[in-house]
């Protein structure tokens, strides 16, 4: 069976990618959960990843780190699911707006970490930040006109695409981030699903979270 070796649900967002197309698709794996930010975090995601850094997929002797390393991965391993668009131009650009989610968004990330334990009101945002939420309803928006005939996520079916933004429905939600009409309506309904409210149950009920850590994460 599939491990999928991750950090802390109240925190880590990289975790949450993989592990949410997982569970969208029925694929059955074992979790393997480290706290973070303990005395022995690092030494004991090393037994897994060389990177010393959570997520890591381990199939057999295989080994995959990086959260879309490893989505890219269980596409290949389980082709009959249509883990990305079956449309190759379709494809093609949900593959540059994961990878665009993978690399940028580093206001974002920085000054809204991830922490599914709180929800907080509403602040005024740095520009850096503005203008990457601004990017991303834009592009939600832009999606949400031409796929909302196919299915109530990015592309119309579930996709890596919503699980590499699934985090930022999160922060949304954390700081109660201001969005257009059809970008909240997207983050309602990715944090609706079922197995996101079973990450968000499971990051409540954490024993080891120490909340002045908050400002750590993604």
């Amino acid at each position: 069976m599939l491990q999928l070796v991750i950090g802390n649900k109240a925190y880590s967002s990289w975790s949450l990618r993989p592990w949410l197309l997982l569970q969208q698709f029925g694929i059955p794996f074992e979790e393997v959960l480290i706290p973070l930010y303990a005395p022995d975090t690092a030494s004991q995601i090393l037994r897994y990843s060389p990177t010393g850094k959570v997520p890591c997929l381990l199939d057999g002797p295989i080994q995959v780190w990086e959260s879309i390393a490893i989505c890219e991965y269980l596409a290949e391993r389980y082709p009959e699911h249509a883990m990305w668009p079956r449309d190759i131009a379709q494809r093609a650009e949900a593959r540059a707006l994961a990878a665009e989610m993978h690399a940028g968004f580093g206001a974002l990330r920085t000054h809204h970490p991830m922490n599914v334990r709180k929800v907080k009101p509403a602040r005024p945002l740095r520009p850096d930040v503005a203008s990457e939420l601004n990017r991303f309803g834009a592009m939600v928006a832009d999606l949400r006109s031409r796929f909302a005939a196919q299915g109530p996520f990015l592309m119309g079916e579930f996709s890596i695409l919503d699980a590499m933004y699934a985090p930022v429905a999160t922060r949304c939600r954390t700081y109660s981030l201001p969005l257009p009409p059809a970008a909240q309506a997207w983050v309602d309904h990715m944090l609706a699903l079922p197995a996101m409210q079973s990450w968000f149950a499971a990051a409540q009920a954490e024993p080891w979270v120490v909340e002045a850590t908050e400002a750590a994460g993604e």
